[in-house]
């Protein structure tokens, strides 16, 4: 039997689209309503007013389901939880926060208990089972995360790649002629977070079209010995490059590391931005916190979060006049900025 959902995707449009189509409350343009209805009318799609009934009582609830696992890093996603959960209250909404790392069953218990009307999903991998299930949920599903095969599902996210672009090309700018990637923990690259492989490779990309070498460490736990191991690592690596006079640049892509990093360096005598520079992937305020400030490129958790609840409330609520109405996978990346602080230098031509 043919569902509202099987008639936005035939029209190519948002499921709420073809509720207001079929209840009017909301003014729908012509051509749009002219592609619902010859939809309806290929399936032979008939709602049934008790589900359309039901559909109507809402729960002002949403679920944000964030696996708090071995890969997640509780410091870095308290701004996204805080910030979609007060960007929920401004809608009338209250969020139902599951820290368990349940898989599919989360969003199935969710759904089948009406306990939400709508689900925001976190730390997504790149080939995650949740994905398939929450495509075929009768509630509306956002991501922050870009899943390599997002089933039509709205997306929404930090562009990691263009951060680590801007790392390694600030860096190079500056005169760095050799990098080191400090990469995330392990629980991250095992479960193949999407965000991980985008950013090693991008910033790997960055490198080699500027002609820099550039040494990947992965992974880096956060705790001191595994810093020790990362940095050391990176210059044995740049060894024949310090020794003719040129810089070496790290870039941190895990927040969590940042200090231990700092510490590793400092237990060898170097000075970041005097000896060696370090940009890392941190929130400004963290950044600025530090001693010494740390140059970063913005993780925008708190702007990604904010577009996450007009992206989600969009699907809840329906377009807008001046959204578009078009159906579909829709990916929203949300551009980082690069700022130097006190951790990064300028280095001339090596000698």
């Amino acid at each position: 039997m043919p569902t509202s959902k099987d008639v936005a995707r035939l029209a190519g449009v948002s499921q709420s689209t073809v509720s207001y189509v079929l209840s009017g409350k909301r003014p729908i343009s012509d051509p749009v309503r002219r592609r619902v209805e010859a939809a309806i009318e290929q399936l032979t799609y008939h709602p049934n007013a008790g589900a359309r009934a039901l559909a109507g009582s809402r729960t002002h609830v949403v679920g944000l389901v964030v696996p708090f696992g071995a890969s997640a890093d509780p410091a870095g996603l308290l701004p996204f939880i805080e910030t979609i959960t007060s960007g929920t209250r401004e809608h009338d909404h209250d969020v139902l926060l599951v820290t368990a790392d349940e898989g599919p069953s989360a969003l199935t218990r969710l759904e089948g208990r009406r306990l939400c009307d709508a689900i925001v999903l976190m730390e997504v991998e790149a080939d995650d089972p949740r994905i398939a299930v929450a495509a075929g949920l009768r509630v509306p599903v956002l991501l922050v995360g870009v899943p390599d095969d997002p089933r039509g599902l709205t997306c929404v996210d930090l562009d990691f790649a263009a951060a680590a672009r801007l790392a390694v090309e600030g860096l190079v700018e500056r005169g760095h002629s050799h990098l080191g990637v400090l990469g995330y923990p392990a629980g991250a690259v095992e479960r193949d977070i999407g965000y991980v492989r985008r950013f090693t490779g991008a910033a790997l990309a960055a490198a080699r079209e500027a002609g820099v070498p550039c040494e990947v460490v992965a992974p880096v736990e956060h705790t001191a010995d595994a810093a020790r191991e990362a940095v050391g690592r990176v210059l044995t690596a740049a060894a024949p490059t310090l020794a003719a006079g040129g810089g070496l640049g790290l870039v941190v892509a895990s927040g969590g590391a940042v200090p231990l990093v700092l510490s590793a360096l400092g237990e060898r005598g170097l000075v970041p931005g005097r000896d060696v520079s370090v940009v890392a992937m941190l929130p400004d305020a963290s950044a600025a916190a530090m001693q010494p400030p740390v140059s970063n490129v913005s993780t925008e958790s708190r702007d990604v979060s904010r577009r996450a609840v007009r992206e989600l409330f969009r699907l809840l609520d329906g377009p807008g006049e001046d959204d578009d109405e078009g159906g579909g996978t829709t990916v929203h990346l949300v551009p980082p900025r690069l700022t130097h602080r006190r951790t990064t230098a300028t280095w001339g031509p090596p000698g």
